[in-house]
């Protein structure tokens, strides 16, 4: 199951985006150039079908339609997130929506529109919609008793992850207290806790055996309750005395952390995950191996890999390909975002042996670097 497109129109940075995706996709540009953003308008989607959330919580946690909406827009425009999904070979399916706010700044739906190849399945508003205009306030994505047609579809977004692992957060589990699925790491023990004990051991077996190349002094992985009840993951180093190597979570290093936490969410589930510059904390070699690992989970289980990045290091790898590369591009009229393979000077230094890192990199860095250093000066 994967996003095959993504178009957006009037999202934060973007005025208007119309982006093919692959099994995995790379999104370089530079700082507030809207890789965030981009990967936000599919949690959106995600948050407007979990059945915890709706289309009000959705739009409430990103402070309102006035904040989503482009700052490029013209006279207070709709806006508009427009997925096409492949769910199991099943034929495409396609998912439009388009909302604004009333005179009240409360969201409401303007358009609601879903495809299954090129079979309209579901054109709101409805009559009914037209009668009583407070059926707008909700999506029938969100609805079960509207959504039967294209549960599919609410499914597969309602298990879309993101993951932006914050190592202080994994350490002091007591700041996030009623989290559910933390993107940010607040109850990832918890969450590795939860997990059956024959699949958590059979992970955590495989995340060990690959942290030892990037950890070499590791050796074992365990999660255990404290008399409290409060989850912790120890790890045991190598040391003289046996048995005396071992720390908890408290004790391991951001990098540690953020590459378990890394692994763990490539290992848990099949739906679309989105990364948050994963190459933070971590080792340039460690990081230059991060795109093979995502190119093996797509091969053994299919599960597309969506990354934000910065990292040269990332982009090293010769497997990558310039359609798995999308540069945002900031301009006068809003983000632009184009697939690497769309740049015929990028295609050539490509072919001619250039590495992908330098071939693009120059075309997202930020201009006059260098007056930086005359800071202070």
């Amino acid at each position: 199951m994967q996003i095959t497109r993504i178009q957006l129109e009037n999202w934060r940075n973007f005025l208007s985006v119309d982006l093919a995706l692959r099994r995995r996709m790379f999104f370089v540009g530079p700082n507030a150039s809207g890789k965030s953003n981009l990967l936000d308008a599919i949690r959106f989607l995600r948050d407007v079908a979990d059945q915890q959330g709706g289309f009000q919580v959705a739009v409430g946690n990103r402070s309102g339609v006035s904040q989503i909406r482009s700052l490029h827009a013209r006279r207070y425009p709709n806006v508009a997130v427009d997925l096409t999904l492949d769910l199991n070979g099943g034929g495409a399916w396609r998912y439009r929506l388009e909302f604004t706010q009333d005179n009240q700044r409360r969201p409401i739906v303007a358009k609601e529109r879903v495809w299954r190849g090129a079979e309209l399945v579901l054109d709101r508003p409805l009559p009914e919609d037209r009668e009583d205009p407070s059926r707008l306030s909700q999506t029938h994505l969100e609805q079960v008793n509207a959504n039967k047609e294209f549960r599919k579809i609410a499914e597969f977004l309602s298990q879309v992850r993101y993951l932006h692992l914050v190592p202080q957060l994994v350490r002091e589990p007591d700041r996030s207290v009623g989290k559910r699925r933390d993107p940010f790491g607040g109850d990832f023990l918890e969450q590795l806790a939860g997990t059956p004990r024959r699949i958590l051991d059979s992970r955590l077996k495989r995340i060990q055996e690959a942290l030892r190349f990037a950890v070499p002094q590791l050796r074992k992985l365990e999660l255990e309750r404290d008399p409290r009840g409060v989850s912790h993951l120890k790890a045991l180093y190598s040391h003289w005395r046996p048995n005396a190597g071992w720390q908890r979570e408290d004790q391991l290093s951001d990098g540690t952390l953020r590459l378990l936490g890394l692994l763990w969410g490539v290992l848990d589930g099949t739906a679309p995950l989105l990364l948050e510059e994963p190459e933070q904390s971590l080792h340039a070699a460690v990081v230059r191996h991060v795109p093979a690992m995502m190119a093996g989970t797509a091969r053994r289980g299919g599960r597309q890999v969506l990354v934000s990045t910065h990292s040269p290091s990332l982009l090293s790898d010769g497997g990558i390909a310039l359609e798995e590369v999308a540069l945002l591009l900031p301009t006068d009229q809003g983000t632009k975002v184009e697939l690497a393979s769309s740049f015929a000077e990028i295609r050539t230094l490509v072919e001619t042996g250039v590495p992908m890192a330098e071939a693009i990199m120059p075309r997202t860095s930020p201009r006059d670097t260098a007056q930086l250093g005359l800071f202070g000066a």
